[in-house]
């Protein structure tokens, strides 16, 4: 089993930027992609920013290209999502998730192996 815990929310005003953090417990080597998602209320989970833990491999959603860069710190067990340019679009809550397969299979796809608690980003205009 896997243990995510997100942090690093907040509220920003549009143009600002804010970093999110998932640290990673647990049998971390049987996960091998990370993924940041995000939800509003009402909607679909979405997801935001993939890697591949074993070659960095990196995967976004159109609408945070160019903006959002996901990274790792594999001495930490930690995923990183710096949010840059942010618009009162990307206020959602934000989930970091791990799955036993590669990226590649999964970075459409929202049934991951393992989910953390959220962290609530809120960007006002």
């Amino acid at each position: 089993q896997v243990q995510l815990v997100e942090s690093g929310g907040g509220s920003v005003q549009a143009g600002g930027s804010l970093r999110l953090s998932c640290a990673v417990s647990g049998y971390t080597y049987s996960r091998n992609c990370m993924g940041w998602f995000r939800q509003v209320p009402g909607k679909e989970r979405e997801g935001v920013a993939h890697i591949n833990r074993a070659n960095g491999r990196t995967f976004y959603v159109d609408s945070v290209k160019g903006r959002f860069t996901i990274s790792q710190e594999n001495a930490k067990n930690t995923v990183y999502l710096q949010m840059n340019s942010l618009t009162p679009e990307d206020t959602a809550m934000y989930y970091c998730a791990a799955d036993r397969l590669p990226c590649e299979l999964q970075y459409k796809r929202a049934d991951f192996d393992d989910w953390g608690q959220g962290t609530q980003v809120t960007v006002s205009s």
